[in-house]
């Protein structure tokens, strides 16, 4: 029987113009499908706030030792599933729901300014999009320099590169909940067979 992973996917909490934030929205309807027997999924609301986010991601890595960390968040520019390659460490400078910002405006002091995800994104984007999910998905490698990107830094840095974000579009521009969710799992359950695939390789070469 093939030994359980365990997944952490999360979403933002409401700020500025997003009342209702697709993100967290997302990542409920996302927990009522789960992600299929062999995998533990636990999810949390991440609040828009640098101070709670240093806090929250060592507590979440350190709690369930995850083989994957997935983080969500809205971007009212978004009309696709937006993949995340990485994140980077300066330039945080806009206000969160507190009003206030890092004085460092960094994430971690002495830190590698970019951290790149383990996951090739670009592959995950061309096998969601060939599989008839009916929701189109794409790559960036600029997260924002807001909240987002300041989680995917710090969870790309504690997680050594096994972490992910996704950015989604606001609710029914042009996606509903549900759609988003299937999208969510789709991606996922990728990432997870190339991750597996990945350390298979990996143990291949140094058995050799």
């Amino acid at each position: 029987m093939a030994e359980k992973k365990t997944v952490i996917v999360t979403g933002f909490e409401p700020f500025r113009e997003h009342a209702v934030n697709a993100s967290w929205v997302a990542v409920q309807e996302l927990e009522k499908l789960g992600l299929g027997q062999n995998v533990d999924l636990h999810v949390s609301e991440v609040p828009v706030e640098y101070q709670a986010v240093q806090n929250l991601l060592p507590s979440l890595w350190k709690q369930y030792h995850p083989q994957l960390v997935v983080h969500v968040g809205v971007s009212g520019m978004a009309t696709t599933v937006t993949l995340e390659k990485c994140g980077h460490n300066h330039g945080y400078r806009r206000l969160d729901n507190c009003n206030f910002y890092p004085g460092s405006e960094c994430c971690m002091e002495g830190g590698p300014e970019c951290i790149h995800s383990v996951i090739d994104m670009d592959a995950i984007c061309k096998r969601v999009n060939s599989s008839g999910l009916g929701v189109t998905v794409s790559v960036s490698k600029d997260a924002g320099r807001y909240l987002c990107e300041y989680t995917y830094y710090t969870s790309l840095y504690l997680g050594k590169g096994r972490s992910a974000f996704v950015h989604v579009p606001p609710l029914g521009k042009p996606y509903s909940a549900e759609e988003l969710a299937q999208a969510l799992r789709a991606v996922i359950l990728e990432m997870l067979e190339l991750i597996e695939h990945n350390t298979e390789k990996q143990l291949c070469q140094h058995g050799q």
